[in-house]
């Protein structure tokens, strides 16, 4: 035998006894052993064949064999094979000591009967089994198992690890889908964000999405974006708008009006004051500001309610807002009519919510036997009641604010009252065939009940019974009007209706208008001249407490259907009589377009007040009537294409703007991190300072200090720039200049930007960087304020309209009363307001695609000339910026390497702790970004920048590009001073990641 196979056979016998010895005289066998046949019983003859087999490596060594026996016949003769079987050990011991034999084998034993026993691995007993017996069933059912394995495997499932899966593991699906489940996991759900009454609904067709503390449908999962834009243009959609926040404030009108006349101001539109608003009549919309801060310090757009005189001393008014503004407004109003907690606080009955919120209850775990639950009475679990409204509010905490010194109130009714909007010139027609005006009714169904309690004591009420009859009158002849925009601005409506339940239709219905019903109709015609009375506008929504009989009086689907089930011809009309339910609602007209002269009118509809828990019991009927519904992008868009500011995506000097403006650009920036760096857009090629966020400070800042570098005007006075330190720069043209320069490889002429070197050096000290910009605006004061003037804005927009010759231009001002641009007109404005921006729209010329963050650009007067000579020139190329912070990137990466290869090295050497500070402080550095502090962001490029793009795409209503975003009050005022008369209002446009600058038309629409 070889030495490795001694080696290997000595390896497994080494727990062989050690006291068995060989006797040394001859016998018959080779090699002088002979085989003694022990008597019966003896230890020999029971191990005597385990003894041939594993005869111990101490007697091996001691053996003699002949002189002539080669290594092979050695091995065959002792243990081998021969003629197929194995032959008899030559040689065997005389006697063994019976005592140490025995304590050997049972050690062998114990250690065979502990590795059979115990578990090596982590897996189960069904696991353990051959594959081909493997069940699935096995996992949850002992009793696929073979009997053998089935004790095992009720111990593992006893074991606590075990116990604690079989806990949080949900019930079966036919239990989870029961409806009492259901709504428990729903409720728990809904206690981190809040869900709107129609959440189920949508998150069954939209892509869902968490933002200001709720979860909104975002878009449709079906390709729906021209489906959507034919809705709003042709026919309808509808949008859930409930989760805008209501802010209510109960009080004397007097001290109302003048604190509110603190946060608003009449330079900007209406005013809380505004007399049509004030009765109650019509709707209002206006800018907040903090108090007495105007135009700086903005709060956020708002609707606002009057509810209508009704002889009490106290009016109510309803402030409706975007939830990202609530917050800051909410916090202002407190402040200025000095409210606190009420000292009393109404606490409701507590109601069980979610299985998991109450007392952790007994689940019986043992196999064969049913799951039951049970309370601590060890009666049944108290039925589980669904959240209406807002369920991430604390029971015990007071939602209203009252002032000691004036008494006013202000109450948070946020998902108290719920809001739907029908977009669409088709709104009437969907409105009257689904919603029915309510029938009288003098006597209670059932007095055990209070269902319609409060509307039989109305209609005891001559005077309320006859304003019913009016709204109702005035709510039929909706049907006879083309098109929501034919009203009067901001119309309310108040009406009391049925259960739209009752009127659903068999199947799906397209709801058209009727107008040969109303064919020369007098009443339509005053209709639309004298718009809907005063009193029409009272609703009984505004009484909390029938809001809250009719929430908790309304009939439950499940008795509804069963009802139908019980009609005699079934799919008829189901008449509940009394029994009907009467839901006060408030009908608000929305004007759609009306800035411009194109499309006016365009987007117009009707909003729907409702009390809540009746969401579902409304928008399934408006379904039925052929309704789009739309989610966040379709509003996105149809703010768009009206060319209005969509909050809070375009408000930069709002804390909610900021805010959004931070999240897209980390966003953008992650997304553009993810990408391999081979595949990223190098922006400081393309000269682009900022493409994921616009510097909006830095921007207004810039043109301040081009202008007082070029003596436009003295420094003002006004608190906007008393803090400006800004270098200043040439009002000329910038200092980039266009350099050809002989490509050493292919010897054609290239264009590159060569700096200057002011700068090129990067100036720290007098310009801050996106970041620091972006920290400052945290702050009370603002670099910059948006110009929200109705004067301003008109004479701006006059002198920026599109015409064809200078003698149009006179006469479109004449006709609107401007003044014409001169530098006594325009210098005041400049100096009242030297870091300001305006709202602009912007319409391509020709082909091309305006996206988000694009770079609005004054033209020169040689890219005007070429427009002039050739019609069909697109517009300029920027030519190529040189990549100053490459060869930083690349030393960075060759001393991250060299500290990889010598890290112990640099470990023990204290001389590299300053070559590790520098390392540090490029670590921030993004091949493609510009990573240092922003130079000038007006001059940076061949084209001076004006301001940037917020919203850009394709429009389907005028058929080419268009965007809407800001530029400087300054630069824009710069840009028409010096422009051809026939030219005005032309500039270029360029996207983050491209070279190509293209011509389009600039407006202020007022």
């Amino acid at each position: 035998m070889s030495g490795a196979r001694e080696k290997k056979r000595a390896k497994k016998m080494r727990n062989q006894p050690s006291s068995v010895t060989l006797s040394a005289e001859p016998g018959p066998f080779p090699g002088g052993g002979s085989r003694a046949c022990p008597p019966p019983g003896d230890v020999h003859s029971e191990q005597q064949k385990f003894l041939n087999q594993s005869s111990g490596p101490s007697y091996r060594k001691d053996q003699n064999f002949p002189k002539g026996q080669n290594r092979g016949e050695r091995g065959r003769g002792r243990g081998g094979w021969q003629g197929g079987r194995q032959s008899v050990s030559e040689e065997m011991p005389k006697y063994i000591t019976v005592s140490t034999f025995a304590q050997a084998r049972a050690a062998e034993i114990n250690a065979m009967l502990k590795a059979v026993t115990q578990k090596s691995s982590n897996s189960l007993v069904f696991q353990t089994l051959p594959r081909h017996m493997r069940r699935r069933a096995m996992s949850h059912n002992i009793k696929r198992l073979p009997r053998r394995l089935q004790e095992i495997a009720r111990k593992e499932a006893e074991k606590a690890v075990h116990q604690k899966k079989e806990q949080s593991k949900t019930k079966c699906r036919k239990a989870r889908r029961r409806h009492i489940n259901l709504v428990a996991e729903f409720n728990r759900r809904q206690r981190k964000n809040i869900w709107l009454e129609t959440h189920i609904w949508h998150a069954k067709r939209f892509h869902m999405v968490k933002k200001w503390g709720y979860c909104l449908g975002d878009s449709p999962t079906e390709k729906s974006y021209r489906a959507c834009y034919r809705a709003m243009t042709k026919h309808c959609l509808l949008q859930d708008l409930s989760y805008y926040c209501c802010l209510e404030l109960t009080g004397k009108e007097n001290e109302l009006l003048k604190q509110l006349a603190r946060i608003c101001s009449i330079d900007t539109g209406l005013t809380f004051e505004e007399a049509c608003c004030l009765s109650g009549r019509y709707e209002g919309s206006l800018n907040l500001y903090r108090a007495d801060r105007y135009p700086e310090d903005m709060l956020g757009p708002v609707t606002f309610i009057w509810k209508p005189r009704d002889g009490a001393e106290n009016r109510q008014l309803w402030i409706w807002m975007h939830p990202a503004l609530k917050q800051d407004i909410l916090r202002e109003l407190k402040a200025i009519f000095q409210c606190s907690e009420p000292e009393e606080i109404y606490i409701p009955e507590p109601v069980k919510t979610s299985v998991q919120e109450e007392k952790q209850t007994d689940v019986v775990l043992s196999l064969g036997k049913k799951r039951k639950k049970e309370d601590k009475e060890g009666e049944a679990a108290v039925p589980v009641k669904k959240i209406i409204g807002d369920g991430t509010r604390d029971p015990l905490k007071s939602y209203s604010w009252i002032s000691q010194i004036t008494g006013i109130v202000i109450s948070d009714r946020s998902m108290e009252i719920l809001r739907y909007r029908l977009i669409g010139p088709l709104a009437h027609s969907v409105l009257t065939e689904t919603l029915k005006a309510a029938s009288l009714q003098t006597e209670m169904v059932n007095s055990e009940t209070e269902l319609n309690n409060w509307w039989v004591e109305n209609c005891k009420d001559s005077e309320k019974i006859s304003l019913h009859q009016r709204q109702s009158a005035i709510f039929e002849l909706l049907e006879g009007i083309s098109s929501p925009s034919e009203m009067p601005p901001g119309t309310i409506l108040g009406l009391t209706v049925g259960d739209p339940r009752v009127n659903l239709p068999k199947k799906k219905t397209k709801a058209m208008p009727d107008f040969e019903k109303y064919q020369d109709n007098d009443k339509v015609r005053q209709l639309y001249l004298e718009g809907i009375p005063v009193d029409c506008a009272h609703s009984f929504i505004w009484d909390q407490d029938i809001c809250k009989n009719v929430t908790e009086n309304k009939i439950s689907e499940q008795d509804l259907n069963h009802m139908r089930a019980q009609l005699l011809v079934p799919g008829s009309h189901l008449d509940l009589g009394p029994s009907e339910s009467k839901i006060p609602i408030l009908l608000v007209q929305q004007p759609g377009k009306m800035a411009g002269e194109d499309r006016p009118g365009w987007g117009s509809g009707w909003d729907i007040y409702l009390p809540k828990g009746w969401g579902m019991a409304f928008w399934i009927p408006f379904i039925y009537r052929g309704v789009r519904v739309g989610g966040l992008q379709e509003a996105l868009k149809h703010s768009e294409y009206q060319r209005t500011p969509h909050t809070p995506n375009d408000l930069p000097d709002c804390r909610a703007g900021t805010q959004f403006a931070k999240e897209l650009e980390t966003s953008l920036l992650e997304k553009f991190k993810r990408r391999p760096p081979a595949k990223r857009t190098n922006y400081v090629k393309l000269g682009t300072l900022s493409p994921f966020i616009c510097p909006w400070g830095q921007l207004t800042k810039n043109w301040e200090g081009r202008m007082k570098a070029s003596g436009g005007f003295v420094h003002p006075s006004s608190p906007h720039s008393q803090c400006c330190a800004t270098e200043g720069h040439s009002f000329c043209d910038p200092k980039a200049e266009v350099v050809k320069e002989a490509s050493p490889e292919t010897g054609e002429v290239e264009e590159s930007m060569e700096m200057t070197s002011s700068e090129g050096v990067l100036r720290t000290n007098d310009v801050t960087s996106t970041q620091d910009f972006e920290r400052g605006e945290t702050n009370t004061t603002r670099d910059f304020i948006v110009l929200r003037s109705e004067k301003l804005l008109m004479q701006l927009s006059a002198w920026c309209y599109p015409t064809a010759g200078k003698d149009r231009r006179i006469r479109l001002i004449s006709r609107l009363g401007q003044k014409e641009m001169t530098e006594d007109v325009f210098m005041p404005i400049l100096m009242s307001y030297p870091r300001a921006l305006i709202w602009v729209n912007l319409s391509l010329l020709r082909k091309g695609n305006p996206e988000l963050h694009t770079m609005i650009c004054i033209p020169t007067e040689d890219d005007l000339l070429h427009l002039s000579k050739d019609k069909l020139f697109c517009g300029p190329q920027e030519p190529k910026h040189p990549d100053i912070f490459k060869h930083k990137i690349q030393k960075l990466k060759e001393e991250k390497k060299k500290k990889k290869d010598h890290r112990k090295a640099l470990e023990s050497d204290s001389l590299s702790i300053p070559g590790k500070e520098t390392t540090e402080e490029h670590e921030d550095l993004i091949l493609g970004l510009w990573s240092d502090a922003l130079p000038d962001v007006t001059s940076h490029c061949s084209r001076t920048l004006l301001g940037y793009v917020t919203r850009g795409d394709f429009s389907l209503a005028v058929g080419c590009g268009e965007a809407l975003g800001f530029v400087s009050l300054t630069g824009l005022l710069y840009m028409l001073h010096n422009q051809p008369a026939d030219k005005k209002g032309l500039v270029l446009l360029r996207t983050p990641a491209s070279l190509q600058y293209r011509f389009a038309r600039l407006k202020i629409e007022v």
